[in-house]
Protein backbone atom coordinates (compact mmCIF):
# COMPACT_ATOMS: atom_id res chain seq x y z
CA UNK A 1 0.00 0.00 0.00
CA UNK A 2 1.62 2.84 -1.28
CA UNK A 3 1.96 5.94 1.46
CA UNK A 4 -0.47 9.24 0.89
CA UNK A 5 1.84 12.30 0.24
CA UNK A 6 1.35 15.05 2.65
CA UNK A 7 -0.50 18.01 1.54
CA UNK A 8 1.02 21.40 2.06
CA UNK A 9 -1.51 24.85 3.05
CA UNK A 10 -0.98 27.66 0.44
CA UNK A 11 0.79 29.88 1.32
CA UNK A 12 1.55 33.39 0.29
CA UNK A 13 4.66 35.28 1.73
CA UNK A 14 3.82 38.77 0.33
CA UNK A 15 0.46 38.19 2.73
CA UNK A 16 2.62 36.66 5.64
CA UNK A 17 4.11 39.95 5.67
CA UNK A 18 0.92 41.78 6.78
CA UNK A 19 -0.60 39.30 8.92
CA UNK A 20 -1.84 41.47 11.77
CA UNK A 21 -0.66 44.55 10.16
CA UNK A 22 -3.36 47.43 10.66
CA UNK A 23 -4.25 49.62 8.01
CA UNK A 24 -5.30 53.28 9.18
CA UNK A 25 -8.76 53.88 7.63
CA UNK A 26 -10.75 57.36 8.48
CA UNK A 27 -9.45 59.11 11.52
CA UNK A 28 -9.90 56.17 14.00
CA UNK A 29 -10.61 53.25 11.68
CA UNK A 30 -8.59 49.86 10.27
CA UNK A 31 -8.49 46.60 8.90
CA UNK A 32 -5.97 44.27 9.44
CA UNK A 33 -5.73 40.70 7.90
CA UNK A 34 -6.30 37.71 10.88
CA UNK A 35 -5.83 34.70 8.53
CA UNK A 36 -6.43 33.95 4.72
CA UNK A 37 -6.83 30.65 3.09
CA UNK A 38 -6.13 29.50 -0.29
CA UNK A 39 -4.20 31.45 -3.34
CA UNK A 40 -4.27 31.86 -6.82
CA UNK A 41 -2.91 28.34 -6.77
CA UNK A 42 -6.31 26.96 -5.02
CA UNK A 43 -8.46 28.79 -7.63
CA UNK A 44 -7.01 26.63 -10.43
CA UNK A 45 -6.96 23.56 -8.25
CA UNK A 46 -10.42 23.28 -7.98
CA UNK A 47 -11.10 24.37 -11.74
CA UNK A 48 -9.26 21.55 -12.46
CA UNK A 49 -10.50 19.27 -10.13
CA UNK A 50 -6.81 17.97 -9.37
CA UNK A 51 -4.48 17.48 -6.25
CA UNK A 52 -1.19 17.46 -8.17
CA UNK A 53 0.75 20.88 -8.56
CA UNK A 54 3.17 22.27 -10.81
CA UNK A 55 1.08 20.36 -13.44
CA UNK A 56 0.98 23.13 -15.52
CA UNK A 57 2.97 26.33 -16.28
CA UNK A 58 2.30 29.56 -14.32
CA UNK A 59 1.12 31.61 -17.70
CA UNK A 60 -1.31 28.94 -18.08
CA UNK A 61 -2.42 29.05 -14.44
CA UNK A 62 -2.76 32.96 -15.15
CA UNK A 63 -4.70 32.37 -18.66
CA UNK A 64 -7.04 29.82 -16.73
CA UNK A 65 -7.87 32.06 -13.91
CA UNK A 66 -8.62 34.94 -16.49
CA UNK A 67 -11.06 32.87 -18.41
CA UNK A 68 -12.92 31.90 -15.33
CA UNK A 69 -13.44 35.60 -14.94
CA UNK A 70 -13.90 36.41 -18.23
CA UNK A 71 -16.89 33.92 -18.16
CA UNK A 72 -18.06 34.18 -14.77
CA UNK A 73 -17.42 30.77 -13.52
CA UNK A 74 -17.83 31.75 -9.77
CA UNK A 75 -17.29 28.22 -7.54
CA UNK A 76 -13.49 28.23 -8.30
CA UNK A 77 -12.96 31.86 -6.63
CA UNK A 78 -14.77 30.40 -3.52
CA UNK A 79 -12.19 28.80 -3.00
CA UNK A 80 -10.06 31.08 -0.66
CA UNK A 81 -11.14 32.92 2.07
CA UNK A 82 -10.05 35.78 3.90
CA UNK A 83 -10.80 36.85 7.11
CA UNK A 84 -10.41 40.78 8.22
CA UNK A 85 -10.79 42.19 11.75
CA UNK A 86 -12.06 45.89 10.75
CA UNK A 87 -13.02 49.29 12.88
CA UNK A 88 -15.98 51.25 10.98
CA UNK A 89 -18.14 53.73 11.67
CA UNK A 90 -21.38 52.60 12.25
CA UNK A 91 -22.97 54.19 8.94
CA UNK A 92 -20.65 52.29 6.77
CA UNK A 93 -21.09 49.77 8.99
CA UNK A 94 -24.67 49.68 8.13
CA UNK A 95 -24.08 49.51 4.34
CA UNK A 96 -20.99 46.94 4.75
CA UNK A 97 -23.40 44.15 6.21
CA UNK A 98 -25.48 44.37 3.92
CA UNK A 99 -23.24 42.20 2.46
CA UNK A 100 -24.76 39.17 3.70
CA UNK A 101 -22.59 36.21 1.80
CA UNK A 102 -20.01 36.49 5.06
CA UNK A 103 -19.36 35.27 8.44
CA UNK A 104 -19.16 38.04 10.72
CA UNK A 105 -18.76 38.89 14.79
CA UNK A 106 -19.11 42.27 15.78
CA UNK A 107 -18.73 44.13 19.14
CA UNK A 108 -21.42 44.03 21.19
CA UNK A 109 -22.46 47.12 22.67
CA UNK A 110 -24.92 44.79 24.80
CA UNK A 111 -22.29 42.96 26.54
CA UNK A 112 -19.43 45.34 26.55
CA UNK A 113 -19.17 49.80 27.09
CA UNK A 114 -19.29 50.99 23.50
CA UNK A 115 -15.85 52.12 21.83
CA UNK A 116 -15.19 55.73 22.81
CA UNK A 117 -14.31 56.69 19.57
CA UNK A 118 -16.29 58.57 16.38
CA UNK A 119 -15.46 59.52 13.31
CA UNK A 120 -14.82 63.28 12.87
CA UNK A 121 -15.11 65.43 9.90
CA UNK A 122 -13.08 67.83 9.09
CA UNK A 123 -14.62 71.46 7.29
CA UNK A 124 -13.41 70.58 4.22
CA UNK A 125 -15.03 67.30 4.37
CA UNK A 126 -18.79 68.39 4.30
CA UNK A 127 -20.31 66.62 1.08
CA UNK A 128 -23.61 68.55 -0.75
CA UNK A 129 -26.38 66.11 -1.72
CA UNK A 130 -26.11 65.10 -5.67
CA UNK A 131 -28.89 66.30 -7.21
CA UNK A 132 -28.71 63.16 -9.61
CA UNK A 133 -28.69 60.80 -7.05
CA UNK A 134 -30.62 60.63 -4.00
CA UNK A 135 -28.25 58.40 -2.20
CA UNK A 136 -25.35 60.05 -3.28
CA UNK A 137 -22.81 63.21 -3.08
CA UNK A 138 -21.52 66.11 -5.62
CA UNK A 139 -18.97 68.66 -4.70
CA UNK A 140 -18.26 70.34 -0.87
CA UNK A 141 -19.34 72.76 0.81
CA UNK A 142 -17.48 75.91 1.46
CA UNK A 143 -14.76 76.03 3.97
CA UNK A 144 -16.65 78.26 6.29
CA UNK A 145 -20.07 76.58 6.86
CA UNK A 146 -17.83 73.39 7.01
CA UNK A 147 -15.83 74.85 10.08
CA UNK A 148 -19.63 75.72 11.80
CA UNK A 149 -20.65 72.57 11.16
CA UNK A 150 -17.60 70.29 12.80
CA UNK A 151 -17.41 72.30 15.98
CA UNK A 152 -21.08 71.35 16.17
CA UNK A 153 -20.44 68.00 15.34
CA UNK A 154 -17.48 67.68 18.17
CA UNK A 155 -19.92 69.26 20.60
CA UNK A 156 -22.64 67.13 19.72
CA UNK A 157 -20.40 64.18 20.15
CA UNK A 158 -18.99 64.97 23.32
CA UNK A 159 -22.52 65.52 24.99
CA UNK A 160 -24.07 62.04 23.87
CA UNK A 161 -20.70 60.74 25.33
CA UNK A 162 -21.49 62.18 28.73
CA UNK A 163 -24.66 61.48 28.41
CA UNK A 164 -24.19 57.57 27.34
CA UNK A 165 -21.37 57.61 30.30
CA UNK A 166 -23.89 59.05 33.00
CA UNK A 167 -26.51 56.56 32.22
CA UNK A 168 -23.77 53.41 33.29
CA UNK A 169 -22.79 55.62 35.95
CA UNK A 170 -26.22 54.99 36.74
CA UNK A 171 -26.84 51.72 36.64
CA UNK A 172 -28.49 51.60 33.03
CA UNK A 173 -28.51 48.29 31.42
CA UNK A 174 -25.89 48.65 28.21
CA UNK A 175 -28.21 47.39 25.75
CA UNK A 176 -30.52 50.74 26.48
CA UNK A 177 -27.96 53.34 27.50
CA UNK A 178 -26.42 52.74 23.97
CA UNK A 179 -29.43 54.38 22.17
CA UNK A 180 -28.64 57.82 21.34
CA UNK A 181 -25.27 57.09 20.23
CA UNK A 182 -24.12 58.73 16.90
CA UNK A 183 -23.98 56.58 13.80
CA UNK A 184 -20.41 57.83 13.42
CA UNK A 185 -19.43 55.79 16.95
CA UNK A 186 -17.08 53.21 15.74
CA UNK A 187 -17.86 49.48 15.91
CA UNK A 188 -15.31 46.20 15.63
CA UNK A 189 -15.94 43.31 13.42
CA UNK A 190 -14.54 40.11 12.45
CA UNK A 191 -15.53 39.23 8.67
CA UNK A 192 -14.90 36.02 6.40
CA UNK A 193 -15.90 35.92 2.94
CA UNK A 194 -14.79 33.94 0.01
CA UNK A 195 -13.31 35.56 -2.83
CA UNK A 196 -16.23 35.26 -5.28
CA UNK A 197 -18.23 37.64 -2.91
CA UNK A 198 -15.56 39.64 -1.75
CA UNK A 199 -14.59 40.72 -4.97
CA UNK A 200 -18.49 41.48 -5.54
CA UNK A 201 -18.29 43.28 -2.51
CA UNK A 202 -15.32 45.70 -4.04
CA UNK A 203 -16.69 45.76 -7.44
CA UNK A 204 -19.46 47.95 -5.59
CA UNK A 205 -17.82 49.21 -2.59
CA UNK A 206 -14.61 50.94 -4.96
CA UNK A 207 -16.63 52.62 -7.38
CA UNK A 208 -16.69 56.24 -7.26
CA UNK A 209 -19.81 56.46 -6.88
CA UNK A 210 -20.02 54.45 -3.66
CA UNK A 211 -19.97 56.32 -0.26
CA UNK A 212 -16.40 57.83 0.94
CA UNK A 213 -16.70 56.30 3.76
CA UNK A 214 -16.97 53.09 2.66
CA UNK A 215 -15.07 53.12 -0.48
CA UNK A 216 -11.87 54.10 1.06
CA UNK A 217 -12.06 50.80 3.20
CA UNK A 218 -13.11 48.77 0.12
CA UNK A 219 -10.00 50.29 -1.59
CA UNK A 220 -7.55 49.47 1.10
CA UNK A 221 -8.88 45.80 0.74
CA UNK A 222 -8.66 45.65 -2.50
CA UNK A 223 -5.19 46.98 -3.24
CA UNK A 224 -3.38 46.55 -0.16
CA UNK A 225 -4.16 42.81 0.72
CA UNK A 226 -6.11 41.14 -2.14
CA UNK A 227 -3.74 42.37 -4.98
CA UNK A 228 -1.22 40.60 -2.93
CA UNK A 229 -3.45 37.22 -1.89
CA UNK A 230 -4.32 36.45 -5.31
CA UNK A 231 -2.73 38.45 -7.67
CA UNK A 232 -3.62 36.89 -11.18
CA UNK A 233 -7.63 36.99 -9.98
CA UNK A 234 -6.92 40.48 -9.30
CA UNK A 235 -5.96 41.40 -12.41
CA UNK A 236 -8.63 39.47 -14.20
CA UNK A 237 -11.08 41.12 -11.72
CA UNK A 238 -9.72 44.47 -12.50
CA UNK A 239 -9.53 43.86 -16.57
CA UNK A 240 -12.98 42.19 -17.01
CA UNK A 241 -15.03 43.90 -13.98
CA UNK A 242 -14.01 46.74 -11.95
CA UNK A 243 -12.36 48.51 -15.34
CA UNK A 244 -14.69 46.83 -18.05
CA UNK A 245 -17.87 48.64 -19.50
CA UNK A 246 -20.80 46.31 -20.04
CA UNK A 247 -23.47 47.68 -23.01
CA UNK A 248 -26.75 46.29 -23.23
CA UNK A 249 -28.36 45.51 -26.66
CA UNK A 250 -30.33 48.60 -27.18
CA UNK A 251 -26.84 50.67 -26.47
CA UNK A 252 -24.72 48.45 -28.78
CA UNK A 253 -27.71 48.95 -31.38
CA UNK A 254 -27.44 53.03 -30.99
CA UNK A 255 -23.62 52.48 -30.85
CA UNK A 256 -23.50 50.63 -34.03
CA UNK A 257 -26.19 53.59 -35.71
CA UNK A 258 -24.24 56.74 -34.41
CA UNK A 259 -20.49 54.75 -35.88
CA UNK A 260 -22.49 54.32 -39.13
CA UNK A 261 -23.46 58.10 -39.22
CA UNK A 262 -27.12 57.86 -38.46
CA UNK A 263 -27.48 60.08 -35.06
CA UNK A 264 -30.66 60.75 -36.28
CA UNK A 265 -32.08 57.17 -36.02
CA UNK A 266 -30.14 56.64 -32.80
CA UNK A 267 -32.07 59.38 -30.90
CA UNK A 268 -35.64 57.93 -32.12
CA UNK A 269 -34.70 54.54 -30.76
CA UNK A 270 -34.11 56.12 -27.50
CA UNK A 271 -37.15 58.36 -27.67
CA UNK A 272 -38.93 55.06 -28.81
CA UNK A 273 -37.09 53.24 -25.29
CA UNK A 274 -38.16 55.90 -22.94
CA UNK A 275 -35.21 56.92 -22.68
CA UNK A 276 -35.30 60.60 -24.43
CA UNK A 277 -37.94 62.43 -23.29
CA UNK A 278 -38.83 66.31 -23.34
CA UNK A 279 -40.85 68.74 -21.40
CA UNK A 280 -41.49 72.63 -22.91
CA UNK A 281 -38.60 72.25 -25.11
CA UNK A 282 -36.12 70.90 -22.11
CA UNK A 283 -34.74 67.65 -22.17
CA UNK A 284 -35.27 65.81 -19.03
CA UNK A 285 -32.78 63.64 -17.17
CA UNK A 286 -32.69 59.91 -17.71
CA UNK A 287 -30.41 58.35 -15.44
CA UNK A 288 -30.19 55.15 -18.04
CA UNK A 289 -29.38 57.41 -20.74
CA UNK A 290 -26.78 59.35 -18.87
CA UNK A 291 -24.97 56.38 -18.51
CA UNK A 292 -25.04 55.79 -22.18
CA UNK A 293 -23.05 59.09 -22.80
CA UNK A 294 -20.52 58.78 -20.08
CA UNK A 295 -19.80 55.20 -22.27
CA UNK A 296 -19.82 57.49 -25.51
CA UNK A 297 -17.57 59.94 -24.08
CA UNK A 298 -15.08 57.51 -23.28
CA UNK A 299 -14.79 55.88 -26.45
CA UNK A 300 -14.73 59.16 -28.16
CA UNK A 301 -17.99 58.27 -29.91
CA UNK A 302 -20.25 61.75 -30.34
CA UNK A 303 -23.41 62.17 -28.39
CA UNK A 304 -26.11 63.18 -31.36
CA UNK A 305 -28.55 64.33 -29.18
CA UNK A 306 -26.74 66.53 -26.31
CA UNK A 307 -26.38 69.62 -28.39
CA UNK A 308 -29.71 69.99 -30.30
Amino acid sequence: MSEEKALQRPSVPELDAILGKKFKILDDGFVRLVDYMGSDSSIVQAARVSYGTGTKKVSEDRGLIRYLMRHRHTTPFEMCELKLHVRVPMDAWRQWIRHRMASVNEYSTRYSIAIDSAQETEAREWRTQSADNKQGSDGYLNEQDGALLTSQEEEMHKIVRKVYDERLEKGVAREQARKDLPLSTYTEAYWKMDLHNLLHFLALRMDSHAQYEIRVYAETIGHEIVSKWCPFAWEAFMDYRFKAQNFSDIELKIITEINAGHGDKAEIMLEEMGLLKYRDGKRLRNRERTELEDKLEQLNIPVPWRDK
